[in-house]
C-alpha cells in the first residue's frame, strides 16, 4: 500500500495510513502495562493494542467514528511508550499521529476551531518571541508578588480552565540572560561545528537552558551557531492536526540550518528533537528525501555529547537527585543511558533511579492543556514516585515535563528542583552555585 500523504482521502480517516503498520500488532497485550491511559483507567479502548484495534476497525469499515471512539484515541498521549514495550516493532506514532490528523479532515469532524486552538495553541505557542512579549504582565505580577496574591484569592479561578492551568504552569523567573549571539567559539582545541535548535517554548521560558547548553558546548570544544531564521518545529501544528504550517515551519528551518556548514544540528527539547528527527516522515512529497537529508543531522545534545566523549566537569554539586525520563526521548528517540552517564560525571552529584520513570508525567506536549483530568492524575503519580527517591532535585530533558512536574510540587508544596541536564553540567563546568 501507498504510503501515508497525512490526508485523508475520503470520510475514512484510515486512508491516511500505511495499512502495513496496522497488521504489525499481534496483540499480545504487552504494551497495555507500559500505556499511561490504561494504567489509570484499566480500560482496553484506552490502551495501544485497543486503540489499533479502533483504528483498524474504522480503516476496515467495520467500526463508525463516533464521538467515543474519537475520545479514546484522542485521550492517546502519544508518549509512545509502547513502542519501547512492543517486541513486534509496532510503529505506534506513525498510526496514531496520521489518523489523529485525518479524524480533523474527514467530513463530518466536529469543529475544533476554539478561541483556544487558535489565538493561544497555534497563535501563539509556536512563535517565540510572541510568547515571551505576551508573558511580560505575568512576569511583572510574579516578581511584584501579585499573582500569589490573585491566586490566594481565588480570583485566578475565574479564567477559562486552560488559562488557568496556563498560569499555575508558569515557572518561577530566572534571570534574563538576554538572546543568544550568532556565535560562541569553542574553548579549547575545536572538535566539532553545530547548530543549536531554540525552539519556541523553550526559548520564552527556559532561555537559561539554552544559554547552558550552548555553554557546556563551548566546553566539549564545539563551536555553536545560532541561525537567527529558526522557527518552532511545528510539533504544535502537527499534533494539533494542522499538518501543512508544521510543514511550512519544517522548510523553514531547512533553509535556517544549511547541511553542509554543521556537523550537528542539536537540540536540547525532548518533544522538538523527536519532531525534527521525523521530518523526513511526515510529508511525502518531493522534498521528502531533502527533509530526510537534514532530519539524519538532528541529534539531542545528550546523545550528542555522549558520542563525542565528553571532557569531565570538575566542580563539585552536592545534590540528591533524581532523573525523569522524557517519553520523547526515551520512547521516541531511544535515548535512555547519555544523560545518566553525563550526569555521572558531575562530582558530588547522587543520582537515585525514579521509579516507573518511563511513565508519562502527563505533559505530553499541549496534552495538559487539552485533556487536564487525565494529566493531573499522572503527574500526581509521577510526584509520589519522586518522593520515593528521596531527591529534592528533578533533572529532565523537555521542557514540557519541567513545566508539568514543578507545577505539580508547587501545587502540593513539595520542595523540588526541576532542571535541565545542561544545567548541572554548566554549573559544574563554571564552579558556579546552582540557582535551585
Amino acid at each position: 500500500m501507498a504510503p501515508p500523504t497525512n490526508n485523508a482521502t475520503s470520510a475514512n480517516p484510515g486512508s491516511a495510513l500505511n495499512y502495513e503498520l496496522l497488521l504489525d500488532c499481534v496483540h499480545c497485550g504487552l504494551c497495555t502495562a507500559a500505556c499511561p491511559t490504561y494504567a489509570e483507567t484499566g480500560n482496553e479502548n484506552e490502551s495501544p493494542r485497543g486503540r489499533i484495534y479502533l483504528m483498524r476497525g474504522v480503516t476496515d469499515g467495520k467500526l463508525e467514528l463516533s464521538d467515543r471512539v474519537r475520545g479514546h484515541l484522542e485521550l492517546c498521549l502519544d508518549c509512545r511508550a509502547c513502542e519501547t514495550a512492543c517486541p513486534s516493532g509496532v510503529q505506534y506514532g506513525k498510526l496514531i499521529e496520521p489518523f489523529r490528523i485525518a479524524m480533523d479532515q474527514v467530513a463530518d469532524a466536529p469543529p475544533k476551531d476554539d478561541w483556544f486552538r487558535r489565538h493561544i495553541l497555534l497563535g501563539l505557542f509556536p512563535y517565540a518571541g510572541k510568547l515571551r512579549r505576551a508573558l511580560i504582565p505575568a512576569r511583572i505580577a510574579q516578581r511584584t508578588g501579585l499573582l500569589k496574591l490573585l491566586q490566594a484569592t481565588g480570583i485566578t479561578r475565574l479564567l477559562p480552565v486552560q488559562l488557568q492551568r496556563m498560569v499555575a504552569m508558569l515557572p518561577p523567573p530566572r534571570r534574563n540572560e538576554g538572546p543568544l549571539p550568532e556565535f560562541l567559539p569553542a574553548i579549547g582545541r575545536r572538535r566539532a561545528t553545530v547548530a543549536l535548535f531554540t525552539g519556541c517554548v523553550g526559548d520564552a521560558m527556559f532561555r537559561h537552558v539554552n544559554w547552558a547548553t550552548a555553554r557546556v558546548l563551548q566546553q566539549n570544544g564545539c563551536d555553536v551557531h545560532v541561525p537567527p531564521t529558526q522557527v518552532c518545529c511545528g510539533a504544535i501544528h502537527f499534533h494539533a492536526g494542522s499538518s501543512d504550517p508544521a510543514r511550512k515551519m519544517a522548510d523553514d528551518n531547512l533553509a535556517a540550518f544549511p547541511l553542509e556548514r554543521f556537523d550537528a544540528i542539536i537540540n536540547n527539547v525532548a518533544g522538538c528533537g523527536s519532531m525534527l528527527k521525523d521530518y523526513g516522515y511526515h510529508w511525502h512529497d518531493d522534498r521528502q528525501g531533502v527533509r530526510a537529508a537534514w532530519a539524519a543531522k538532528v541529534r539531542d545534545v545528550n546523545e550528542f555529547l555522549d558520542e563525542l566523549g565528553p571532557i569531565r566537569p570538575e566542580g563539585e554539586i552536592h545534590a540528591v537527585a533524581t532523573y525523569h525520563d522524557a517519553c520523547h526521548l526515551l520512547h521516541a528517540q531511544k535515548i535512555q543511558d547519555p544523560p545518566r552517564r553525563l550526569l555521572a560525571l558531575v562530582p558530588g552529584l547522587q543520582l537515585h533511579e525514579l521509579p516507573e520513570t518511563e511513565l508519562c508525567c502527563g505533559a505530553a506536549g499541549t496534552y495538559n492543556l487539552t485533556q487536564p483530568e487525565m494529566s493531573s492524575r499522572l503527574s500526581r503519580r509521577k510526584l509520589d514516585n519522586i518522593r520515593k527517591t528521596g531527591a529534592r532535585v528533578l533533572v529532565t530533558s523537555n521542557a514540557g515535563c519541567a513545566l508539568q512536574i514543578a507545577r505539580e510540587a508547587r501545587e502540593q508544596g513539595e520542595p523540588l528542583a526541576v532542571v535541565h541536564p545542561m544545567e548541572v553540567l554548566d554549573w559544574s563546568y563554571r564552579r558556579a552555585k546552582p540557582e535551585w
